[in-house]
């Protein structure tokens, strides 16, 4: 089933094309925009030294050869590591039978850690016009300094306060609504997405934290709770959902009229709506 008529609905590379290269390296987001995503999903923390980084989890064990708390090791400890060969190891465990080796393997500077401000450069050269959805993680020893540090950063490449005439290219998510507050304060017409794993009792009629247009459910509450998607869609708000890999769930989030599908597989989504 292919979607060319239809609404046409932002493809978002979740932590890049996290498919086909390790997640949050610079060789994942390159692939993503040569896929033709429209925008790119990342997540942040803040290291000892005050620089952000692309990393999901807490920790560095699973996606590096190293260990610790990200907000416990400098820039220069984690620029020591390698965060690109456990996809292959992985992949290798898993029966798959690696022929010949990906682009991303063997090329240090694309698999090395990935700091915001390298991302960013990425996207404002990118040659088209590619957005970001940038996810704070929480709880952090960092609380208020990330948000504070990301405003930073955002204002060097003149990304904080989009204008009236183009929407903006960067949106700020989180599971927390005190993040997004901080966000709303220091920058109201930045876009703001309350991520969601379920759906609380005061948000059950459609409503969203205090400012925030956005909803960012899951992909469960989409196949469990359709009509919550539709009264979002009544309020008013945008849809923004996570993660949809299955061309099943793809089709599910075209006939509610979400506005954002958030995925590790840009490319396959992208030829499923018809534009691959």
């Amino acid at each position: 089933m292919t979607h060319a008529r239809q609404q046409r609905i932002q493809v978002v590379a979740h932590r890049g094309a996290s498919q086909d290269a390790p997640e949050h390296t610079l060789a994942a987001y390159k692939k993503a925009i040569e896929d033709g995503a429209d925008a790119l999903e990342c997540d942040v923390r803040l290291t000892a030294d005050g620089h952000l980084v692309c990393v999901h989890d807490r920790r560095v064990n699973r996606t590096s050869n190293g260990r610790g708390a990200v907000s416990a090791l400098e820039l220069a400890d984690l620029a020591a590591l390698d965060f690109g060969s456990w996809k292959d190891l992985k992949e290798l465990k898993g029966g798959r039978d690696l022929e010949e080796s990906p682009d991303w393997a063997g090329n240090a500077a694309d698999t090395s850690v990935l700091t915001l401000e390298r991302l960013l450069e990425l996207v404002v050269d990118a040659g088209r016009r590619v957005e970001l959805a940038i996810e704070t993680k929480h709880p952090t020893r960092w609380a208020g300094q990330v948000e504070e540090r990301l405003l930073l950063l955002l204002k060097r490449f003149g990304l904080d306060a989009p204008s009236p005439d183009e929407p903006s290219r960067v949106r700020v998510m989180s599971f927390s609504a005190r993040s997004l507050l901080r966000i709303q304060e220091a920058s109201p017409t930045l876009p703001t997405v309350y991520l969601m794993q379920f759906v609380s009792p005061r948000h059950r009629e459609g409503r969203l934290p205090q400012g925030v247009r956005i909803a960012g459910p899951g992909i469960r509450i989409v196949r469990s709770h359709p009509a919550y998607i539709e009264k979002l869609t009544r309020a008013g708000h945008q849809v923004h959902v996570w993660t949809v890999n299955e061309p099943e769930d793809v089709d599910l989030c075209v006939r509610l009229g979400v506005h954002a599908i958030i995925t590790n597989r840009p490319a396959a989504v992208l030829k499923h709506l018809g534009r691959g």
